[in-house]
């Protein structure tokens, strides 16, 4: 049964009357008030008002009754008030009244009988009036930014009208326009499109270009156009066959949905329209709703419900999701979510076939009940139903009511105005009133649920803030105590952070309440760790509370990650967890609790063991941060079980806290196991690349693990290794057909002419064999080689390729027997006449090389062999360079006494050797010595002296001019020309030995001559 709600406009004394519940529901009025005389007739509509009223108390008081029999009463869903605002003043001139209504995101449009479109606000205030009409107004649309505002009348005309400036327009089509409907971007796109139609029985599309306006007829020869509703790129119409789609994007028409089968003529029962999204198109007929979903076009099957039209190129088709019938007429229609808002209008008798005056069904001739406002699911499913008084009701026919929506967010779903908290607003409108059906607020669900004991929701309300919160301590304490002695424990838990919030003393009792009753558990996720903080043993009792039974270690693991370890002693946790761990119920996750709190008690060590046993991530970590190396000893099974590689890795690099030994005996304890065994093989692997003598003790095992998990690196391992036995690794390598690891064993072991014919035999490698051979250095083998390579022809081709430098070609070819067919031997032996001369040839380059380097390098070693070794100071030489140019003659006995400021270092030497011009000692003091690798030595001043005098004789006799007077000439001919970079300084010329270069400038004169 509906509930019958009544809607007082006048005064603010309306009220509501639930017709399943006689509680009276106060209403506010919005705006100015009504009319006096409609507030006084709003419960005195009919002519037998007075008893009408009387009827309804009866039936309140018997709601009430059944109420008590039933059960809780469900809480309406809307509350109702009329427009306020200048709404009135509009209903009251004279034969006017409101024929249409449309709404937008800011403004409402109102069309009349009269032919006006009232822009009102969402308060009932008018903005504007457009008098572009001289007849009943049909249809309104507005288009998605608001900016404009589409009308169709009886008088033939679609006028579109700017809200924001004095733009209009008006199509004259000379019969009357029931539907409109614009482009949702109108105001963004210059084509400014819009649908319309009406009694002609045609569709128009009508479209502005480069000429003017153009319209396109869409459909046509069906009956009249009753409706047309427009989202994104669909245009919806409905004629008296019934309801078609198309798309303006692709130009198609898309489906056709039949009309419902003995549904009353559109004229007398209109269909409504509505895109409750961007894809979903719900259509309401006389009694019949179907919802149509539009999708993409898959490449087969068809609409198996309705016919679709749709041309072989569109990309969208439509399905029937939803169908139902309803036990009243339908004259209004709303998306409510994800439900359906529908106006119900309901004949005055449930056959709707009550014959007035003329035999008249009452539904045409306005003979009809209260208006009903329902909300359906898409499954016909009942979720609530409001009955309406309105001014009339039993006069109006189901065309005389209109319902509108407040438009929902633009992101395609009707569900989302719920998220963006938009409140949704519906109007519905009659000729004497436009009423608006809003959820009811938070003030009356508060209401609503304390009058009705509901102290659950009341208490969540008011702590939401809809109610004052003075209500929160006297309403909330009663309520935990009725839930404590009602065993319903989580809900008292859940609302002792609203409850108790600060108060330190209320906590601790409460918890102490909860243990008690032995339900602490459900306590602890909302026991506070700060603001406020409790005694440490409120927090040791509620996890002493968690440790005892095994379902709650789980979270006793989660609280100890989650409770700062300041505020209890860990060590009395510790104590009770450690009584429990020979019981049944100590449990992995009772573990790694205990470990953690090791850790917060800093037994690390303990915490390490534990962690290791559960194999728990991070534990490298662990080690590292803690420094744990120590503690690896009986842990390494364990860590490689974790992570084999970082494992490997920690091994290896702590080898000095865990020995290898012990390693590799916890590995082959579990050896069984492939996975342990190849374990074993890739930690002995990195010990050996790490410290090939680490692990020496187990080379043999590595020899058998190498050929049984990784070949390729046995022989690398056999060459390094000193460390394994020959006989058992040629065993495993023989086992298992590893030829190249046998060659290298049997040619350490010393077997060289078995492991040759191996190569020989098996392998068929001559390159291998004559590498082998080679670093055998024995020419036994060499001749072995010859003589196992004669059988086979191909085998004497690659040996004579290969022989250069090693062996003598012809004393190959010498015994090869005679007629014995060697493949391509004529190239053969070209290219080793070719290499034995390349051979040759590089021999004497590097030879003649070789002696060039020699030559040169005598030479510059006599060069080098004429410098002088100056023992004495920087400046010294410096002076002594300027008094060679001078030609300054200083005495011997001033040179003897020069100061120290002016040598550095002295020869201080007591040696014999003396100057080989003044033949005095050179250990003469104060005097500096100057020595050449011919081993002539001189006194710095006798040198220079000699050097001098020896530059003026020479010159005088030889008319040869010296350079710096230190026996260089202009004649380059006894100049080291290859040491031109040590010949000069930048000081001058270099010194050089007198006797060596007087004796060489007179050869050189003698030789000129």
């Amino acid at each position: 049964m509906a509930k019958e709600m009544s809607v007082n406009g006048g005064g603010g004394n309306g009220y509501v009357e639930n017709g399943a519940t006689p509680t009276l529901i106060p209403i506010e009025t919005e705006g100015s008030p009504a009319v006096s005389d409609h507030s006084l007739t709003i419960l005195n509509d009919g002519v037998d008002g007075d008893d009408e009223r009387d009827d309804e108390d009866e039936r309140e008081n018997g709601a009430v009754e059944e109420e008590e029999e039933e059960g809780a009463e469900e809480e309406p869903r809307f509350k109702y008030q009329r427009m306020g605002g200048s709404i009135q003043s509009l209903l009251s001139r004279g034969s006017d009244a409101p024929s249409c209504i449309t709404v937008a995101e800011r403004m409402i449009a109102l069309g009349t009988i009269d032919g006006a479109v009232h822009i009102l606000d969402y308060q009932g205030n008018q903005v504007k009036e457009f008098s572009g009409h001289s007849a009943k107004v049909n249809d309104l649309s507005f288009d998605i930014e608001g900016e404009y505002i589409g009308s169709c009348s009886d008088d033939g005309y679609v006028v579109i009208n700017s809200l924001f400036t004095d733009e209009r327009e008006k199509f004259e089509y000379h019969r009357p326009m029931k539907a409109v409907a614009l482009d949702p971007d109108y105001a963004r796109k210059s084509s400014r499109r819009f649908a319309a139609g009406g009694l002609a029985g045609q569709l128009l599309l009508n479209t502005k270009g480069w000429f003017g306006n153009r319209d396109q007829v869409l459909h046509s020869g069906e009956g009249p156009i009753h409706a047309v509703k427009w989202r994104t790129s669909l245009v919806a119409w409905a004629n008296d066959a019934g309801v078609k789609v198309y798309d303006a994007a692709n130009y198609h028409r898309i489906t056709y949905i039949e009309r419902p089968r003995a549904s009353p003529p559109a004229e007398l029962l209109r269909p409504h329209l509505v895109w409750q999204d961007d894809r979903v198109l719900v259509i309401g007929w006389g009694t019949s709703v179907k919802i149509a979903a539009i999708r993409q076009k898959s490449s087969g099957g068809t609409n198996a419900t309705d016919r679709n039209y749709s041309s072989s190129t569109s990309a969208k088709q439509v399905d029937i999701v939803a169908a139902f019938q309803t036990d009243y007429f339908i004259s209004g229609l709303a998306p409510y979510g994800d439900a359906l808002l529908i106006l119900a209008y309901i004949p005055d008798k449930e056959d709707g076939e009550k014959e007035v005056g003329k035999g008249i069904p009452s539904w045409q001739a306005g003979c009809a009940k209260r208006p009903e406002v329902h909300i359906v699911t898409w499954k016909n499913e009942d979720l609530a139903a409001d009955e309406l008084s309105i001014y009339h009701f039993e006069h109006y026919k189901a065309t005389d009511y209109g319902l509108a929506h407040a438009p929902f967010s633009r992101s395609g779903s009707a569900a989302t105005q719920w998220i963006a908290g938009d409140e949704p607003l519906y109007y519905i409108v009659s000729p004497k009133d436009v009423i608006i059906a809003k959820p009811r607020n938070a003030d009356d669900h508060i209401a609503w649920l304390l009058q009705h004991n509901q102290h659950d929701k009341a208490l969540a309300a008011i702590e939401a803030g809809q109610a004052p919160i003075e209500l929160l301590d006297e309403v909330g304490l009663s309520y935990l105590d009725r839930l404590i002695s009602t065993g319903k424990y989580a809900q008292a838990a859940a609302l002792c952070p609203k409850l108790l919030q600060g108060s330190a003393t209320a906590w601790e009792r409460w918890v102490f309440e909860f243990a008690r009753h032995r339900q602490l558990s459900i306590l602890v996720p909302y026991i506070p760790t700060k603001n406020p903080q409790l005694r440490d043993t409120a927090y040791e009792v509620a996890l002493l509370a968690l440790v005892t039974n095994s379902a709650f270690h789980k979270q006793l693991l989660s609280t100890i990650h989650s409770w700062p370890s300041s505020i209890y002693s860990a060590s009395t946790v510790i104590s009770a967890i450690e009584q429990q761990l020979n019981m049944s119920f100590m449990t992995p996750t009772l573990k790694e609790a205990l470990a953690d709190l090791y850790v917060i008690d800093k037994q690390y060590e303990k915490a390490f063991a534990i962690y290791a046993d559960l194999r728990k991530p991070g534990i490298f970590e662990f080690i590292e941060e803690h420094n744990l190396h120590d503690a690896l000893q009986d842990k390494a099974l364990a860590l490689m079980t974790l992570d084999p590689k970082r494992a490997v890795a920690l091994l290896v690099q702590q080898r000095e806290f865990i020995k290898p030994s012990e390693v590799v005996l916890q590995l082959r304890k579990a050896e069984n196991n492939s996975t342990y065994r190849y374990l074993l093989h890739e930690y002995l692997h990195a010990l050996f690349e790490t410290d090939p003598h680490a692990g020496k003790d187990f080379h043999g095992l590595q020899v058998e693990l190498y050929a049984e998990y990784e070949p390729r690196l046995l022989l690398p391992f056999l060459r390094s290794s000193q460390h394994y036995s020959l006989d058992k690794a040629y065993e495993i390598c023989t086992k298992r057909g590893l030829i190249k690891e046998e060659v290298f064993i049997l040619g350490r072991m010393g077997n060289s002419r078995e492991a040759l014919a191996l190569i020989i035999n098996k392998l068929g490698d001559m390159e291998q064999a004559i590498e082998f051979v080679t670093m055998q250095h024995d020419d036994e083998l060499w001749e072995e080689l010859i003589k196992q390579s004669l059988s086979k022809p191909e085998m004497v081709g690659m040996l004579l390729e290969h022989t250069v430098g090693n062996l003598d070609p012809l004393h190959i070819v010498n015994m090869i027997p005679n007629g014995l067919q060697i493949p391509r031997l004529r190239d053969r032996l070209v290219k080793i006449v070719t290499d034995y001369r390349t051979e040759t040839s590089l021999r004497h380059g590097c030879n003649d090389i070789l002696k060039a380097d020699c030559v040169n390098l005598l030479v510059k070693y006599f060069y080098e062999a004429r410098h002088a070794i100056y023992i004495g100071s920087r400046e010294d030489e410096l002076n002594v360079n300027q008094y060679g140019r001078e030609n300054a003659v200083i005495r011997r006995d001033d040179r003897r006494l020069g100061t120290e400021k002016n040598t550095t270092k002295t020869s201080n030497s007591r040696a014999t050797g003396r100057c080989c011009i003044c033949l005095d000692p050179l250990s003469i003091q104060h005097v500096s010595v100057i020595a050449f690798f011919c081993t002539h030595t001189y006194h710095i001043t006798c040198l220079t002296d000699t050097t001098t005098s020896v530059t003026k004789d020479f010159s005088k006799k030889s008319g040869t001019k010296f350079i710096g007077g230190f026996g260089d000439t202009e004649e380059n001919s006894f100049q080291d020309e290859s040491d031109d970079d040590s010949s000069t300084d930048s000081n001058g010329p270099r010194m050089r030995c007198i006797l060596c270069t007087t004796a060489a400038v007179s050869s050189k004169r003698k030789t000129w001559k």
